[in-house]
Parts: C-alpha cells; structure tokens; sequence
C-alpha cells in the first residue's frame, strides 16, 4: 500500500554496507569501503565470489571481530583521505587495524606519525629564553624591523615619558620577545641584532 516501507534491497546491489565491528555498528558505501582495492573492506564487501567469506548478524550486518573504537579513524580515512585520530586514541593501536585491514597508504602515514613524534620526543621539551628591551617610541619600528631570525615579539609595555633626552620627553617602551632555545649553538643564545639603543637588560628567563 501507499506510504508502506519497503524492506531495503539485496545487500550485493545496495550501494550502502553494513558492518558490525565488535558489537557497534558502522554504515558506509561501497565506494568508501572500495577506495583500496587490496584491502580487506573492498574484498568483504565490494568482490563477488568467495574469495573471503564472512558470517551476517541477524540485521544482516558483515560481522568484523576487532576493536570499534580503532576502527573510526580507518573509515574516516576512506571517506576523505585524511589521518584524523582523537588524542585519548593510541597510534600504535591505529597502526595494527590499518596492517589488519591491510590498507598500505595509511600504514605509512600512521608510521611516519609515529615516527616523527618520537623525534620530537627524544628532543626532549622545548625552552625559551626571554628578553625585555627598553627602547624609545622613535627606535620602536626600526627595532621590530630588523628583529634578528628567531626572535619573536612578545609583548609591548608603555612605561610613559618619564625620561627627558635632549629637550623633549620621549615615550618609553618595554618590549619583550623570546627564542626557542633549541634554535640556538650549544645551548648559547645570542642578543637580539636590533639596531635600537637598549638601555635596560631587566631580566633573562629560560
């Protein structure tokens, strides 16, 4: 009759796939999960024949036993080519599903994660060195200008026009930049090359 729902078509010509990873569901197309051709989602559910068999639940859902929770970032992956994986995810965890799933250009970019935080972790974390400048209103610009490479600028602090040069009072301002201390020889870090007059050196931090 009219308005009556119509049971879903025949899972080899429905364009949409359902799969039931450790007890969740997921719900993807073929095209999504044939983006690899060689991997174990486009042998499951985009090949015809028996080349890999797999057990339905009662819903008719594939039946995949492995963990839901890695498999979110392996179908995101497919739907948008993108390595996207929630901090609370281990990567190694990723690295396992993508080699069970046999899906070679995520393999490499998990490992070549993993590979590259292990690089900046054997760095160990990252100092800064701190420097607060004291310069005048007319030097300010020129001493942002020629800020040397590897110095950032911080923060500008008015100190006010306290100090009289010549016949006029000239505003004052404190400007603070820092460095990555890693950015520098041996652990030495060399004063800013600023053209500006600095008069106070008031602190140093790392």
């Amino acid at each position: 009759p009219p308005g009556a729902a119509r049971p879903p078509p025949a899972a080899s010509s429905s364009k949409w796939v359902r799969l039931n990873v450790g007890g969740t569901y997921f719900v993807s197309t073929r095209q999504t999960l044939c983006r690899e051709p060689k991997s174990f989602l486009c042998r499951l559910c985009c090949q015809d024949g028996p080349e890999l068999g797999s057990d339905k639940d009662e819903t008719g859902a594939y039946l995949i036993d492995r963990d839901p929770t890695y498999f979110g970032p392996i179908l995101n992956y497919l739907r948008h080519g993108k390595l996207i994986i929630n901090k609370e995810l281990a990567e190694e965890g990723v690295l396992e599903e993508a080699e069970f799933y046999n899906i070679a250009s995520l393999v490499r970019l998990v490992k070549e994660r993993i590979r590259d935080n292990e690089n900046r972790t054997s760095q160990g974390p990252v100092k800064h060195v701190y420097r607060v400048l004291q310069c005048q209103e007319e030097e300010l610009t020129q001493m942002v200008s020629t800020m040397s490479d590897g110095w950032k600028f911080e923060q500008l602090i008015s100190i006010g026009s306290s100090y009289n040069y010549g016949n006029e009072d000239q505003a004052e301002f404190l400007c603070v930049v820092s460095r990555e201390l890693n950015n520098s020889t041996n652990g030495i870090v060399k004063e800013p090359s600023e053209k500006a007059k600095v008069r106070h050196l008031l602190r140093s931090i790392d």
